[in-house]
């Protein structure tokens, strides 16, 4: 797959998942800085030993676990059609965020002289660690202050980023005052089109319950004249909301205009280009409220592994499937149009219309995955996590569950964050791959390259455990040695060092930094395969 040619749907950027214990100061680090690129209508495959953080990242992308930092920037809808409240707030507080960040900045490089002059030697922003005499009390506290300063300037610079994320090069105006109002117009405007769209939406589907129950009646050669004059009201409201639509983005596009007119005054500005990079119009996930994270769930869906306790044992298998469209609006409760939905999506995955009404305990194992499936896409979601989905399953059956994902990926343009322990099953399905260990990706790579030509130690450890029918015998089954350290206090250096047969002193202090060592084939290792 060629990346330059796809469309970007999910960025994940240091992203970590910190779960706290209950001894104070102590944390699970399950997910530990990972940067990562999802494509539309790709199958990202995630592999690695049980403990290793994969399910933990599926849910946070889902945002099910609020993440502890790191950005998860989502594509699938513009800032326009969601106006998130965030954006309001930096918005209306961009001087006071520039002008903290520069106080910042001052008293981070006032304590620093002041560390410098009292240890008679100069000291660095960038430095972690200093030695400082035990009799030297007075620089002790210097040090405490000058790190106090640096979680400062760390929020404030975030704060910035968020800024620059927004309105790009105009960080660099004197006065941002009129950036501020110009988009903070966009944004109201934004706001009130989404909330006529909505209005829209619920004239919309009453129209259609009508249209349905006057069909029905019809049918059974019944008058539906009281109901058709319901109906006549109702286009009436459609008509006059979708005028006020077309007003309010007209608007829309006149407010985009003055920011444009703007930005042109900018344009040969070294320092505003330059921001202007930075300039993103994805949607921050991790910054979402409960209620503006709860609208894009359509979007944003997860298949369990377990097909028995994920399904509802009180449930039928009608209900079960029209749950959500009940919860997210496509279908009122009790319309009689939903079983027609529910039962095409039945088909879809494999399953009969005259199983509607039957309950989990009358299904197989497979049937039951099928049911979660079903549940999962009668949402027409853009993005599907697949948590260990037929890892419960028989292999008999994984193959048809794999090839039923497979055509529904292709039915619906589906983008897939395919977990699992299995090298072979994902290797099946999956675009490309990434490797993970204690919490962090290792190795990232398309598919057959992963497998043919594999960079990182514990990738190679990981494809020699696979058990084979080759007859050719040169190559013997190799077992990784050693349990994954505690994620509670992981390894300094490359974590996998405790394990790898190719460690030397390096790997015990520098963490290796991501290199793509060929187009789309990153590895973090100091010792990569082929290279020694």
């Amino acid at each position: 797959m060629d990346n330059q040619n796809k469309e970007l749907l999910l960025r994940i950027k240091d992203l970590k998942q910190y779960f706290p214990l209950k001894k104070k100061g102590m944390f699970v680090k399950a997910n530990d800085g990972i940067s990562l690129d999802i494509y539309r209508e790709e199958t990202f495959g995630l592999v690695g030993e049980s403990g290793c953080g994969k399910s933990t990242l599926g849910r946070v992308l889902l945002q099910l676990y609020h993440q502890t930092d790191g950005k998860t920037m989502y594509y699938g809808r513009t800032l326009d059609s969601m106006a998130p409240a965030y954006v309001e707030e930096t918005l209306k507080n961009l001087n006071r965020h520039r002008t903290e960040m520069e106080a910042c900045r001052e008293k981070l490089e006032e304590a620093r002289a002041a560390l410098s002059k009292a240890l008679g030697t100069e000291v660095t922003l960038d430095q972690t660690k200093v030695e400082i005499p035990e009799e030297r009390e007075d620089a002790k506290e210097l040090f405490d202050k000058l790190s106090e300063f640096n979680q400062a300037k760390k929020a404030a610079n975030d704060a910035f980023l968020d800024i620059v994320q927004l309105i790009g090069g105009f960080i660099v105006a004197e006065d941002l005052e009129p950036v501020s109002k110009a988009f903070l117009d966009v944004y109201y405007l934004a706001k009130a089109n989404k909330k006529l769209h909505e209005e829209l939406s619920a004239f919309e589907l009453d129209e259609a319950d009508l249209l349905f129950a006057i069909d029905e009646k019809q049918k059974k050669n019944r008058s539906a004249g009281g109901m058709q004059k319901k109906v006549a009201a109702l286009r009436e409201k459609i008509s006059a909301k979708s005028r006020e639509i077309e007003e309010k983005e007209k608007e829309l596009r006149a407010a985009h205009e003055v920011i444009d007119r703007m930005r042109e005054s900018y344009k040969d500005n070294a320092a505003f280009q330059e921001n202007e990079t930075f300039l993103d119009d994805g949607i921050d996930l991790a910054r979402l409220e409960y209620s503006e994270m709860r609208l894009l769930r359509r979007d944003l869906q997860l298949i369990f592994q377990d097909p028995y306790s994920s399904l509802n044992p009180k449930m039928t298998v009608g209900q079960i499937i029209g749950e959500g469209l009940i919860a997210h609006g496509v279908f009122k409760r009790n319309d009689a149009r939903m079983q027609q939905f529910v039962i095409q999506v039945m088909e879809e995955c494999g399953l009969q219309p005259y199983m509607l009404h039957r309950y989990p305990h009358q299904f197989s194992g497979g049937q039951r995955q099928r049911i979660g499936i079903a549940r999962s896409l009668a949402l027409r979601p853009k993005f599907v996590v697949c948590d260990e989905a037929v890892s419960a399953l028989d292999v008999s059956i994984q193959s048809q569950i794999l090839n039923l994902l497979l055509d529904l990926k292709e039915k619906d343009n589906l983008t897939y964050l395919f977990i699992s322990h299995d090298l072979s099953v994902v290797k099946y399905i999956s675009d490309r791959i990434g490797v993970m260990y204690l919490g962090t990706l290792v190795e990232i790579a398309p598919s057959e390259a992963l497998f043919a030509n594999p960079k990182h130690p514990y990738t190679e450890a990981l494809l020699n455990a696979i058990p084979t029918t080759d007859l050719d015998r040169s190559k013997e089954i190799s077992l990784l040695e050693g349990d994954i350290p505690s994620p509670i206090n992981p390894p300094k250096g490359c974590k996998f060092h405790t394990r790898c047969k190719y460690c030397t002193k390096i790997c015990t202090e520098v963490t290796p930094e991501f290199e793509e060592v060929e187009p789309g084939h990153l590895v973090a290792c100091h010792h990569q395969l082929g290279s020694r």
